[in-house]
């Protein structure tokens, strides 16, 4: 046998195979097929031993291979590595199906009142850099402002209206076909009306402003973070919640009711066309159906709920953008995640509206 390269010789059915030469780390990649396949294997002509060749010999042992003319010194290192080998754990017993049902209820419970808690913290970081703004009024930050006005006002116009105008569109030719039947085609005047006043302008709009400011503010103050911005910000002594959320959630406060009120006419228009196509209800006459049945504690209620629904996105974006770590990952997903929890606290807010005006009366 080759001394430098560890060889083997085919075995016939159970005859031994021996290996020669030395069985080191360097020989271990290239040991023949045969002899890793062997049942029995000779080392009387066996010269050096490492501890890889030694875990090889221990672990074709420890399978049941048969190892022969074992020299006491080669015996000894392949027991010390044997006994060295740790064992695997069994993994633990899978849990009932009750238990992980209610283990993950349970994580994310906690996960959602932490969430919840550190989304209050920053409702309060808010306020009080609001106070500080309002107490100083020669640092507030009126371009800021209006920059962000116009960002998440502006330019948020013509999707809001669009979107509007077609959902009383639907509204209207799907209550047409459903009143034609009963003879009541005027109160699609009321459906279109009350609708779109009282819940779904705002909400649309809420939800259309949610998609476009929450990622875009998570982004904008997650790229900050990420450059190390906010922490320059605090080396200069400026106040990262004055100049970052103050803007910000100001500019949704004050732009969120003004595209409401932009959809709920743009929707008003949009199912008066509908209803005068459909029906035949002329414009004058919807206008005075409108105006006579429709009281104005619906527009009310729709306007009421919009600075609520823009400090909840405002707050999420900034929660998010400020979680953001150091990598891009993190950027992507707290970007969704802030889209995701803008929209679903959006309309659990508005169910929550609903039900206290319905309480109230209004």
């Amino acid at each position: 046998m080759d001394r430098t390269l560890p060889g083997a010789q085919p075995p016939a059915s159970d005859e031994s195979v021996a290996i020669a030469g030395d069985l080191t780390i360097r020989q271990l990649g290239a040991l023949p097929d045969r002899a890793r396949q062997a049942r029995r294997l000779d080392l009387s002509r066996l010269g050096r031993l490492d501890t890889a060749g030694a875990w090889f010999l221990a672990g074709r042992e420890g399978d049941g291979v048969r190892l022969e003319a074992v020299s006491p010194e080669h015996r000894g290192l392949i027991d010390l590595v044997a006994a060295r080998v740790p064992e695997p754990k069994a993994p633990p017993p899978e849990p009932p199906g009750i238990i992980r049902l209610l283990s993950a209820l349970g994580l994310w419970t906690v996960k959602i009142l932490r969430q919840s808690r550190e989304l209050l913290g920053y409702l309060g970081r808010f306020l009080v850099a609001l106070g500080r703004s309002l107490r100083h009024p020669s640092s507030f930050p009126l371009t800021a402002l209006v920059h962000h006005a116009q960002e998440t006002g502006m330019k948020a116009v013509p999707i809001a209206a669009l979107m509007a105008f077609l959902i009383a569109v639907v509204i209207a030719f799907q209550g047409a076909t459903l009143l034609t039947q009963f003879g009541a085609e005027i109160y699609v005047v009321d459906l279109i009306a009350i609708s779109i006043l009282r819940e779904l302008g705002v909400l649309l709009t809420a939800i259309i402003v949610a998609g476009r400011t929450a990622s875009a503010l998570t982004a904008s103050i997650g790229s900050m973070k990420m450059r190390e911005e906010i922490d320059a910000m605090r080396t200069l002594g400026i106040d990262p919640e004055r100049a970052l959320f103050v803007p910000r959630i100001l500019a949704l406060v004050i732009t969120l009711p003004i595209l409401t009120l932009i959809a709920d006419l743009s929707g008003i228009i949009g199912g008066a066309a509908m209803a005068w196509i459909t029906l035949g209800i002329s414009p004058p006459l919807f206008l005075s159906r409108m105006i006579e049945e429709t009281g104005i504690w619906h527009a009310f209620v729709g306007l009421v709920k919009a600075p609520v629904f823009a400090v909840i996105i405002g707050v999420i974006g900034c929660h998010a953008g400020m979680s953001v770590g150091k990598d891009a990952e993190s950027l992507g997903r707290m970007t969704s995640e802030a889209v995701v929890q803008a929209i679903f606290m959006v309309i659990l807010t508005d169910a929550l509206f609903s039900i206290f005006f319905a309480q109230v009366g209004i």
